[in-house]
């Protein structure tokens, strides 16, 4: 919506009002919260055939392979008998072959496309194949509760899950015994892991401790070893330095699309809105802009601002911001704890967010 409004300290000019991620309180029905759960807009046009090995990998164009076979074995009819939901008879016996694939690799050797190629590349209507993170899938049994999602997800072809958080114990028995009710139902698995909290030096968390850590499942996963160079010796990337509040808001006037919110503020309203509405929440964004920008208070608040973080990057939605630059977001007794990786890749992901949001800002 266009006006001719009053900066301050400017002269009028035609404007856009932006919007205020503050203002909104989406309500998402569980049947969107399903059909929502497909690679994100990031991942639309990966396929096998894009992901480029490198040439000294042999593992990775191995790995290209295994999963596109799996992908064509899983054009049959369901394990437990139909494409469809059994809701009476006799219980479906689970297969004795795996019908679970762990992409087992460090940071920055394209898991997440081939996760995402795999999708793409399993022949079955989308509404057989659900694609999330951990957190989504979390998120989904606490908007449906765990019977709902059982039985929702229980008539798919394929369950993907990308970064199994794996330190939260809570939530990783929590998804173990979810994951266990599916695979009864025949449905495929696929999985990446994120590190655990004392494995982070190593840069990758191993085949093994995931599969100890969902216990009871490892049968039904085969692991496949991903080698290639390593993100982590190339750390975090350096923000760039933020703009004047004054700036930041003649950005978000002159961009349509764009929102307008304080930072303290929007921390504030998270706390008011499902993690599972947060997709909703940045629908139609065309930017993100925040003022007063400060280091997030506590541990609560800053895994809210990850999830968003994660919905703004899977929407690449620039972010233009005032304050202090997001590589201070966190303080160290956050980046030393148990979710340092999740606060690493918030920062990591904001920041290029925020380097693709310089050109809002006009020379």
């Amino acid at each position: 919506m266009s006006s001719s409004t009053a900066v301050p300290g400017q002269s009028p000019i035609a404007e856009t009002v932006p919007l205020s991620l503050c203002a909104l309180e989406p309500r998402v029905p569980a049947d969107r919260l399903v059909a929502e759960m497909v690679p994100p807009p990031r991942f639309d046009s990966v396929r096998f055939d894009t992901y480029v090995p490198d040439p000294n990998q042999p593992s990775q164009t191995a790995a290209v392979g295994v999963l596109s076979d799996f992908a064509t074995g899983l054009g049959g009819a369901h394990a437990s008998g139909s494409g469809k939901r059994k809701w009476f008879g006799k219980k479906p016996t689970a297969p004795s072959a795996p019908l679970g694939v762990y992409l087992d690799g460090g940071y920055g050797v394209g898991k997440t496309h081939l996760l995402a190629s795999l999708w793409h590349a399993t022949p079955a209507d989308p509404s057989l194949k659900a694609f999330g993170t951990f957190v989504e899938l979390t998120n989904l049994v606490g908007a449906l509760g765990f019977q709902q999602t059982v039985r929702t997800l229980s008539g798919h072809r394929l369950l993907c899950i990308d970064e199994f958080e794996l330190d939260d114990p809570g939530d990783t028995v929590l998804v173990s015994s979810l994951l266990s009710r599916l695979v009864e139902a025949g449905v495929a698995l696929a999985a990446t892991s994120n590190t655990l909290p004392g494995k982070l030096g190593e840069g990758r968390f191993a085949a093994a401790d995931f599969l100890r850590e969902i216990q009871g499942l490892s049968a039904h996963f085969r692991p496949l070893r991903i080698d290639g160079e390593d993100y982590r010796h190339r750390g975090l990337p350096e923000a760039p330095p933020p703009y004047s509040e004054e700036q930041v808001t003649r950005a978000a006037y002159a961009t349509e699309g764009a929102s307008l919110d304080d930072f303290p503020s929007l921390l504030d309203h998270l706390a008011r809105v499902h993690p599972s509405r947060y997709g909703a929440l940045t629908d139609g964004l065309r930017a993100v802009c925040l003022t007063e920008v400060q280091p997030v208070p506590d541990q609560s608040t800053a895994l809210r601002l990850v999830v968003l973080a994660d919905r703004l990057y899977d929407r690449e939605v620039p972010v233009l911001a005032s304050g202090l630059p997001f590589d201070r977001l966190f303080s160290e007794e956050m980046l030393n704890g148990g979710y340092r990786k999740k606060y690493f890749r918030a920062i990591s992901r904001l920041t290029a967010l925020a380097r693709d949001a310089k050109g809002l800002v006009a020379q």
